[in-house]
């Protein structure tokens, strides 16, 4: 069997990141080990992993995802210090005073809060708690709903997220050599994320219907409550409450006017600048190159507003590197995924993915890709960590077989968003939990049953997808 030692990196990955319920170790390990059977020497496989680290860096789309990225999480984390978001809130919650006015808060702060999943909870969730309370509305479905329309929704927006960036990378590193480029493949894989698609699709019956009582589980679940003291400390949550002014709902807003209209609109002009075709600008532009251009001209912007708003320029500087700083973890796991995927590239992974599975029916392979990266994406927690673990394998099944690059994304891309919503790992499930006062395990079963009809439907959708694409 050729290539067989390219699947080893990933069976070390896998079980380290079950048993520790992190995905870096693994990442590193397996990473480690891959460049030890490329350079089998004392120090080749050292030299080759760093070869390897400052490689997958080095390229300018790679600078380009972490610069946005540091730079859009600290003028995030400026606007919640200048009461940008808490002001936002206020006026959206003053005239609410039933449920279903309270669900619909929900969707409706997806305007302001749609910059990441973490966002959203440690803004929306303390809010609806207070609304949950007076209003006397289950937990549970107040905590979906918010999850349903954090990272399911967040997973599909094309442009000025804080995961369009990072989705974009994990489909570059996987392609190599391509002619279309990997935002026009994010593009053209939305509509193949059933999972997504779904399970948004069920939280807006529920929220306008309410929930099935088949789905209400063990009625003291509310009773049940998080030792906090074994939970980390929502750190977030406390330094905003202490740092920030009076509510500013314009602070929030013009930041994100301008990162917003600043990204749809250059990103347009350069690829209208190379099509002349404006339904396909989009696709022929270098999003990744003018999203920075944008959140950098941006950032001008909010330091000039908020200096003449007469905040002093010290906390500013300090909220905006405390903001971008709290994604150093998350740069090097790029760093890690991006160069496993070198890596796994020299090792032949994509020859052995095709001789193995070439006796296995291309109708078959999609739901068997959904099904198994789910239950992976389930144990690991991370999205992202899923994202970047999947998509060269699921890269390596497309180009081996006659089955749709685009359908082969979507559903590394739901596998994913499968994990990131219901495993109780997901830093997301643990802080609203938190949050909310919610027994982790209890309510993660809770979101297993709600998520159990979109997770069956995406099964028979990919089933026939592969019957048509």
């Amino acid at each position: 069997m050729d290539n067989w030692e390219s699947i080893i990196p990933f069976l070390i990955i896998i079980p380290i990141a079950i048993w520790t319920k992190q995905v870096l170790p693994g990442l590193t390990l397996g990473l480690l080990v891959a460049s030890y059977i490329v350079e089998p020497s004392l120090l080749g496989g050292i030299e080759k992993m760093t070869s390897y680290l400052i490689g997958s860096l080095a390229k300018e789309p790679k600078l380009q995802v972490i610069g946005f990225l540091y730079i859009f999480t600290g003028i995030v984390n400026m606007i919640s210090m200048t009461g940008g978001i808490k002001g936002f809130i206020e006026i959206t919650s003053k005239k609410i005073k039933t449920k279903k006015q309270a669900i619909f808060l929900i969707w409706i702060t997806l305007l302001g809060t749609f910059i990441s999943p973490n966002l959203r909870i440690v803004t929306i969730a303390p809010i609806m708690k207070e609304l949950q309370e007076k209003l006397n509305i289950t937990k549970e479905r107040v905590c979906f709903v918010i999850e349903a329309s954090s990272l399911p929704v967040i997973a599909l927006i094309p442009i000025a997220t804080a995961f369009i960036g990072y989705m974009t990378s994990t489909i570059e590193m996987s392609l190599g050599g391509s002619e279309n480029s990997p935002y026009s493949y994010f593009l053209k894989s939305i509509p193949f994320n059933f999972l997504s698609l779904s399970v948004i699709a069920l939280a807006v019956i529920y929220s306008i219907f309410g929930h099935p009582k088949l789905f209400n589980g063990n009625k003291d679940i509310n009773e049940s409550k998080v030792n906090l003291e074994k939970l980390p400390k929502n750190t977030d949550t406390q330094k905003n409450s202490e740092t920030q002014k009076e509510p500013k709902p314009i602070n929030l807003f013009i930041p994100l006017a301008s990162a917003l209209g600043l990204s749809i609109f250059l990103s347009w002009w350069d690829g209208y600048q190379k099509t002349s075709d404006i339904l396909k600008a989009f696709i022929a532009a270098d999003v990744s190159r003018y999203m920075l251009i944008a959140i950098i001209i941006t950032l001008f912007i909010t330091f000039i507003q908020f200096l003449i708003e007469k905040y002093p320029l010290k906390k500013l500087v300090k909220a905006f590197f405390e903001g971008g700083n709290k994604l150093m973890p998350a740069f090097f796991l790029f760093a890690l995924v991006w160069g496993l995927s070198l890596a796994t590239k020299d090792l032949g992974l994509s020859q052995f993915i095709t001789s193995t599975l070439g006796t296995i029916p291309s109708l078959w392979i999609p739901p068997i890709t959904f099904v198994l990266g789910s239950v992976l994406a389930y144990f690991i927690g991370s999205s992202w960590g899923s994202w970047g673990l999947l998509m060269p394998i699921g890269v390596s099944l497309a180009e081996s077989s006659d089955i749709s690059l685009a359908l082969m994304i979507g559903i590394i891309f739901a596998c994913g968003t499968l994990g990131g919503l219901t495993s109780p790992l997901s830093g997301t499930t643990v802080t609203i939990s938190k949050i909310m006062d919610l027994e982790i395990m209890a309510y993660s079963k809770y979101k297993i049953k709600h998520t159990l009809i979109p997770f069956i439907l995406s099964v028979a959708l990919y089933v026939a997808s592969s019957f048509i694409f």
